[in-house]
């Protein structure tokens, strides 16, 4: 069918089952089939654990040789394979993928496909639910090797990803490309609805609930509901009492982390607020906002009972002369019921 030519019959016989789909040897462990012996004494390594190649180099040990030639290019640095496209030098038959479009590797479950096994079998334990790699440390799991990886620096405080600008380190290197956005000022994820622009996906994919209404975080205590998970965690605290957020300097405790740096400047003095019109300082951008309606006029704290408005919340709640003006008004209007009873 293919024209391929042997010198031997049994290389022929051996290929024909390419052909025809035959797959005579059974691994007795698992059931899995091979088209050559050789295939299914490879494979039953992986039952057995038998790791018989070496590398001379760092000692670690594979299951086969080709694995093994795959892992000297290491240390060596050889790179054979040149693509034609780009010129780059990779494991060239995965590489060109990228070029192609191919992505050979289907999910039953969902049809996503991918370009590489590997990335197959991690997506399958999306459906499965599997997580083999756990932490000796905290013993959490992670579907995938590199999560548990990333996870262990957590605990040994290893952060190997710099930033060259301003030094900070990162757990992991997905986290670093992020962060060098802020000093480009690059805002690759743009709102389709309003324009506004984010340095991260998964920012702009909450920035949407807005506009959507979707609040998928919703507490178990009182049935209110966020966009954020965090926004949710910091909501708990209400029902717990937790203050997790402690001044140094006075011991005052606060649910949030934005109240404490607010609380910090009573001690530093700091007042990084400024009013463009009259160049007022202040500690906190709530009081900046309030200053402002003086310079604007604006009200916009109206009262139900007699329509007057207020700048501030806090003054139609403590108007002294406002609250005495409602009572006078509300007592006027009785009396007059009661005289006309009578």
């Amino acid at each position: 069918t293919c024209r391929s030519c042997f010198i031997r019959a049994c290389d022929l016989a051996t290929h024909r089952r390419i052909h025809t789909g035959e797959k005579p040897f059974i691994c007795p462990d698992c059931g899995k089939c091979f088209i050559l012996a050789i295939a299914l004494a490879t494979h039953q390594r992986i039952h057995t654990g038998e790791k018989p190649y070496s590398c001379p180099e760092c000692g670690r040990c594979f299951t086969n040789d080709s694995n093994l030639s795959r892992h000297i290019r290491i240390h060596t640095g050889e790179k054979p394979f040149k693509c034609t496209e780009c010129g780059k030098c990779f494991n060239l038959a995965v590489h060109k993928r990228i070029h192609t479009g191919v992505k050979p590797f289907k999910c039953n479950e969902c049809g996503r496909c991918f370009k590489h096994a590997s990335s197959l079998v991690a997506h399958n334990r999306i459906h499965t639910g599997e997580k083999p790699f756990n932490c000796t440390e905290c013993g959490k799991s992670f579907s995938v090797a590199a999560s548990l990886i990333a996870h262990k620096m957590i605990h040994t405080g290893e952060k190997p990803f710099k930033c060259n600008e301003c030094g900070k380190c990162f757990i992991q290197a997905s986290n670093l490309v992020t962060h060098k956005r802020v000093h480009k000022g690059e805002k690759t994820f743009i709102c389709p609805d309003c324009g506004k622009c984010f340095i991260q996906a998964i920012a702009l994919a909450t920035h949407q609930r807005i506009h959507t209404g979707e609040k998928p975080y919703i507490c178990p205590e009182c049935g209110k509901c966020f966009t954020q998970s965090s926004n949710l965690a910091t909501h708990k605290r209400i029902h717990t009492g937790e203050k997790t957020f402690k001044c140094n300097e006075c011991g005052k405790c606060f649910t949030h982390a934005s109240s404490l740096a607010g609380h910090k400047r009573i001690h530093t003095g700091e007042k990084p607020f400024i009013c463009p019109d009259c160049g007022k300082c202040f500690s906190q951008h709530s009081h900046l906002a309030t200053h402002i309606r003086i310079h604007t006029g604006e009200k916009p704290f109206k009262c139900t009972e007699c329509g007057k408005c207020f700048s501030q919340a806090s003054t139609l709640a403590a108007s002294e002369e406002h609250l005495i003006s409602i009572f006078i008004s509300l007592h006027s209007n009785q009396t007059k019921r009661f005289t006309w009873l009578g």
